[in-house]
């Protein structure tokens, strides 16, 4: 075992006390398990943009009490060099272990002069994003793991507009924890910086005004045919209060929930990877849809910022993917913008760079513009906040990412299942008023554009020589270019880890031009309008290559796609 991690790893048996723990670290050192001990503490879980996120157990390189605290110290020292009197809005999902972090965040904070706002219970992503806007706080922490398998817990962090930090703010809070030992930090007593007033409770009301801020996203007049019946799940996790009351706000009362995944439970007993994007976690949903015959079949995450749905078609449940759901939701709403007398081609939709590329075909339809950023919704919400400085708030139609992450209006700067779910059951009563489910409705956006279809490959590098495989692919795919994948000619590459122009279609376009931050992506434009992106991810140790194909029929870009994932399967091996 290296010193410098066998001296760590003697420091923590010898300071532990959080009992689990403790007995979690005696045991590895007893069994002489060297390599579940080199890769509990041969890092430091890194801070980013995305905040922390890792397994649950004890070391450096897990999520645990000393680590929370470790980087709530750190966010403690950036909130008092930047903000006099600074203030914070604290939440949390359904987490293994989320009540315990939420208290130790909120006594580092307490401890160090900041006022902490706290949900009194779970809460999903986007109220807390609302919070952070609604009480004026300087930032927010969620506690959560998203769509992560239950040995999981995260820590994000938010900036005083609402959304996730920048690049700049990560790194500055990245050197101050760097700088802080776990087991110096300053911890107040949850209770008694309830007392003094350091830790106050959010008020009810700021829920309330969130709840109330969705509604008016809804469609003006809209009522759902005395037949439309919907079946939610929530996947034990943060939806069921707010989800529930926004479809009972809009009058839809015919809502089956899924019984065994109503409660929140961070064990996730019913499925072992709560998210929505797979038919596996909709099972059960399936299954109550299968007794009760809804119209729609809805499925939030953990922390209920992304959204999954279900269609019944010909017998069958068919899944729809998250780009076809923001496909979906970006041409409904440009009908509704009209329908209402705007003006749609001074509309301006926003997704990332990895997404479908159909919105192209939609914008140049249209006439609205589509902006592309990095992916990572606060580049979502930063071009919101550009147009809010504007004072052209009222010009943003949607944002989406192809994870199944949505947002419609400008009450928060995250991805928000709960208005997504709102519009889902609004768009699909819709089409069903006219004899059509959402299935149809993507087909026939499909016939008149063409195929856009879509397909990721994960490649993993778990551990230490897993980084370095990860970076020596990435620097091979950036120095050395390919030419052809899959028998398809490369007609262009962009690196954006050159900071290039943001891609933009359509619109007024009277902006300036945007440069894009730099980052870690690589893409390949290829031959008849495919595609495909390579990108490391934040949060796990992967790689992702994004596969865009295009056909004149269903048939003939899933014969591309399938190419494109071979071909990117060998590269990644």
């Amino acid at each position: 075992m290296d010193k410098q991690i066998q001296a760590t790893i003697d420091e923590w048996k010898e300071k532990v006390t959080i009992p689990d723990l403790k007995e979690e670290l005696d045991a590895l050192i007893a069994a002489d398990d060297e390599d579940k001990l080199f890769d509990a503490f041969y890092r430091s879980l890194e801070f980013g943009t995305a905040g922390l996120r890792g397994t649950l157990g004890v070391g450096t390189n897990r999520m645990n009490e000393y680590v929370v605290a470790q980087a709530t110290k750190g966010v403690a020292d950036y909130l008092n060099a930047h903000y006099e009197n600074p203030t914070l809005a604290l939440a949390r999902d359904s987490r293994l272990k989320g009540e315990e972090f939420q208290k130790v965040a909120a006594g580092v904070l307490a401890a160090n002069g900041v006022k902490v706002y706290v949900y009194p219970r779970i809460e999903p992503v986007p109220t807390l994003s609302f919070a952070v806007r609604y009480l004026g706080t300087s930032a927010g922490i969620v506690l959560t793991a998203s769509h992560n398998p239950a040995p999981y817990n995260g820590y994000k962090v938010y900036n005083d507009n609402g959304g996730q930090i920048a690049n700049e703010a990560a790194d500055e809070i990245s050197a101050t924890i760097a700088k802080v030992n776990p087991f110096d930090v300053e911890i107040m007593d949850f209770d008694e910086a309830i007392e003094k007033g350091l830790v106050v409770w959010t008020p009810e009301e700021v829920l309330d005004n969130f709840i109330a801020d969705v509604k008016k996203v809804s469609v003006p007049g809209f009522k759902a045919g005395e037949d439309y019946s919907v079946v939610y799940t929530p996947l034990n996790g943060t939806g069921m209060e707010c989800v529930t009351r926004i479809l009972k706000e809009i009058g839809v009362d015919k809502v089956s929930t899924v019984p065994e995944q109503e409660n929140p439970d961070g064990h996730f007993p019913t499925c072992q990877y709560p998210n929505p994007e797979f038919r596996e976690a909709l099972e059960l949903a399936l299954k109550l849809a299968d007794e009760v015959k809804p119209k729609l079949v809805v499925a939030t995450d953990p922390d209920a910022d992304r959204m999954g749905t279900a269609i019944p078609h010909d017998g069958e449940y068919v899944l729809i993917s998250g780009n076809e759901m923001g496909v979906l939701l970006m041409d409904w709403l440009a009908q509704q913008a009209e329908k209402n007398g705007e003006d749609v081609k001074s509309k301006v939709a926003v997704t990332t760079i990895v997404s479908s590329t159909m919105p192209d075909a939609l914008a140049k339809d249209w006439g609205f513009e589509v902006r592309r950023v990095l992916t990572g919704f606060k580049f979502i919400g930063d071009q919101i906040d550009q147009l809010k400085d504007a004072g052209e708030e009222d010009r943003y139609l949607v944002g989406f990412e192809e994870s199944y992450g949505y947002l419609a209006g400008t009450h928060a700067r995250d991805k928000d299942a709960i208005v997504a779910t709102m519009l889902a059951v609004e768009m699909a009563s819709d089409y069903a008023a006219r004899g059509m489910d959402l299935y149809d409705a993507m087909e026939a956006l499909y016939k008149k554009y063409g195929y856009y279809l879509n397909g990721t490959v994960n490649a993993s590098f778990p551990g230490a020589a897993g980084a370095d495989k990860m970076a020596a692919l990435m620097k091979s795919l950036r120095e050395e270019p390919l030419t052809e994948i899959a028998g398809y000619k490369v007609v262009g590459m962009t690196d954006f880890g050159t900071g290039p122009e943001m891609p933009r279609v359509g619109g007024l376009q009277k902006e300036a031009p945007q440069v894009l931050p730099a980052a870690n992506v690589i893409e390949y434009r290829l031959e008849d309008d495919n595609k495909v992106i390579f990108r490391p991810s934040g949060t796990e140790p992967k790689v992702k290559a994004y596969l865009f194909s295009k056909g004149a029929t269903r048939a003939e870009s899933e014969a591309v796609r399938a190419k494109l994932q071979e071909a990117a399967e060998a590269i990644l091996s």
